[in-house]
């Protein structure tokens, strides 16, 4: 593998692609360690024409140019590197294993919060069906009659085919 050296900070391209998963709070960590113990992982870059692009380590890079430093300690690596695509692929892959995580999570968290709302209503009597008057029986104003209207509410066809039957309705 390439030796670690010292390469300006003005000559590193960071990809847009890279730039987006920038996370300041990380930054800031990574820029406090600075400030009490220095860069102690390098940077990787690759060489594209007179310049350098930024393959791992978007967080040291900004942290150091938070910190007003120049340059950054970097390590060159080239496409054809082993070791640099074994290193690439492991952080690919963990990166990609944190995201998927990520969105399960969520997902799981939106999905329980679904079922709350959903059970709420349930709970409180607001989703309940409203009674049909068939004419039969004139409707009455009374609590304590609808209590006993929807305690003998049927909980299955055959239940409702039944009560049917007793009551002499036709169905």
């Amino acid at each position: 593998m390439s030796k670690a050296e010292s390469l300006p900070i003005d000559k590193i391209r960071v990809p847009t692609k890279s730039r987006k998963t920038l996370e300041p709070g990380r930054v800031q960590t990574i820029a406090e360690s600075m400030l009490d113990i220095g860069q102690q992982v390098p940077v990787f870059v690759r060489p594209e024409d007179d310049r350098f692009v930024l393959v791992d380590g978007l967080h040291r890079l900004e942290a150091c140019k938070a910190l007003g430093e120049l340059s950054v300690i970097a390590v060159v690596v080239t496409a054809e590197s082993p070791q640099h695509r074994k290193l690439l692929s492991d952080s690919t892959e963990l990166e990609a294993e944190r995201n998927k995580m990520a969105r399960l999570k969520q997902l799981r968290l939106e999905r329980e919060a679904a079922a709350a709302i959903a059970a709420a209503p349930a709970k409180s009597g607001l989703n309940r069906q409203p009674e049909r008057n068939t004419g039969a029986k004139p409707a009455t104003s009374s609590t304590r009659t609808s209590r006993t209207a929807a305690a003998a509410r049927p909980k299955s066809l055959s239940q409702w085919i039944a009560q049917q039957k007793s009551d002499g309705s036709r169905y």
